[in-house]
């Protein structure tokens, strides 16, 4: 998909600072038109340019039953799409509808750029239980009203190619059933030195292994060193220890990058750097992302996003199977549950036209025909059954993502007041762990700066 690896960068981008205030400027309420009956275009952005077939067929289907509002869907790529939201906003020209994130809508609803869906007549009726468990309240402000419509949820697992894994004498059953801990990182971690190959044929766990030398990692790198959340790489970790980001969710006043249990599993994750079963910082950019390491055949596990299914499944010349993320010191496995939303602008020409077509979007129909598609795990049960039965007609068994779910071993993502503001401080932190080596002990004094500028705010 175009920009696949950026479609959950959580915290990637932004508005500057600048244009946060110009935004905040243009956000008063005689901005808001509206031209009365729900009618006429609805504009609607989104940036997957794997899903626009599918949202195409849900505006045919949308059309035929209400033939007085044509949808005009824009597609953007993920970096253009957040700085052209923004300078719509400030210039008047923002989309009626658009796909929004939970890094993201959180300082909208505070600029007052987003209407509070309960308060249009098409979405006052969207409720919590219609969504997969946890969804829904994630959209909703510190006020307690709604301003994104669930569109879908992802979970992470573990890539991998099979071919190499029959060579490497290692079966899927095996996979699926690896532990980790902090001390020793467990069967997970020898799982990973017998799948790094140094430049001569030396697995890691062989005498004479080269660990500077490497030529297949036992598992993926993303370039950085998590953004702050780690969501395809170390939060499965992190939260199989039962940690989780903040004192409360949604709405968290306090990080704790500073407990002492999360410390240890983030010392230990890039460990795996020094003891060369993980890419040190550099080998792969930002832009070659977990799937094109895997495809490269450089790298044996690729942990990623279910978002991601349909670009590993169209990898050359390889047959691709997942694996669960490892259980943890706790006894389970956990994976992040996080998902896309759709929310309305205060600069929609007609809010109620948008109403309808934002409640249709979040419907029974409409997310069937994109489960359908099989691309995304859509956030009604109904519309996740019929995307599990795509997958399984494309040859991928989904399990791993979906038993995530099922089993209840989930963790929400955070949302908080400022993302923007609380990144600025927490991926240079995290990144100078991966790159240059930091003791983990800084994330002490970083998580303090983050609790002071929540504070504040």
């Amino acid at each position: 998909m175009t920009n696949s690896i950026s479609r959950r960068a959580l915290f990637a981008g932004g508005a500057s600072a600048l244009a946060l205030g110009a935004l905040a400027a243009c956000s008063s309420p005689g901005r808001v038109s509206s031209t009365g009956g729900a009618s006429g275009t609805v504009s609607y952005w989104l940036w997957d340019s794997n899903q626009l077939p599918a949202y195409q067929a849900v505006a045919k289907a949308f059309e035929r039953e209400n033939p007085d509002i044509t949808i005009k869907i824009t597609q953007l790529g993920w970096n253009d799409y957040w700085t052209k939201l923004t300078a719509g906003f400030i210039a008047g020209t923002a989309p009626d509808v658009f796909t929004d994130h939970l890094t993201k809508f959180p300082q909208y609803a505070d600029l007052d750029v987003l209407y509070e869906l309960d308060e249009l007549e098409a979405t006052a009726g969207i409720r919590d239980a219609d969504y997969q468990s946890g969804l829904a309240q994630l959209w909703k402000g510190r006020n307690g009203h709604r301003y994104g419509s669930p569109k879908d949820w992802d979970t992470i697992a573990m890539f991998y190619d099979e071919a190499v894994m029959q060579k490497a004498g290692v079966t899927p059953a095996q996979l699926a059933a690896l532990e980790w801990n902090p001390d020793d990182g467990g069967t997970f971690e020898r799982m990973l030195a017998h799948l790094t190959i140094d430049a001569k044929g030396r697995r890691g766990d062989e005498p004479g292994f080269d660990k500077r030398d490497v030529a297949v990692y036992g598992m993926s790198s993303n370039g950085s060193g998590g953004d702050g959340f780690g969501q395809t790489q170390w939060s499965p970790f992190t939260g199989s220890t039962d940690w989780f980001y903040t004192n409360a969710n949604p709405w968290g006043d306090r990080f704790r990058y500073d407990d002492a249990g999360f410390q240890k599993t983030i010392s230990w994750y890039f460990g795996l750097v020094e003891k060369g079963y993980m890419p040190k910082y550099g080998v792969f950019s930002t832009t070659t992302g977990p799937d094109v390491q895997l495809g490269a055949k450089k790298v044996a596990l690729s942990f990623n996003g279910s978002w991601m299914i349909g670009a590993y499944g169209n990898l050359p010349d390889m047959k691709v199977g997942i694996a669960p993320t490892p259980i943890g010191p706790v006894g389970h496995r956990a994976s992040m549950f996080n998902g896309l939303g759709d929310s309305i602008t205060k600069q929609a020409r007609n809010p109620e036209a948008a109403a309808k077509w934002v409640a249709f979007l979040g419907g029974a129909t409409a997310q069937q025909i994109v489960g359908r598609a099989g691309i995304v795990f859509p956030a009604r049960p109904e519309g996740t059954e019929a995307a599990v039965a795509a997958f399984r007609e494309k040859g991928f068994d989904v399990s791993a993502f979906t038993d995530q779910v099922e089993d209840e071993t989930t963790f929400l993502f955070p949302v908080t007041r400022n993302p923007g503001d609380v990144q600025a401080l927490v991926q240079p932190a995290f990144d100078d762990i991966y790159a240059n080596g930091k003791p983990v002990s800084t994330l002490t004094g970083m998580n303090d700066q983050v609790n002071t500028l929540l504070q504040l705010t």
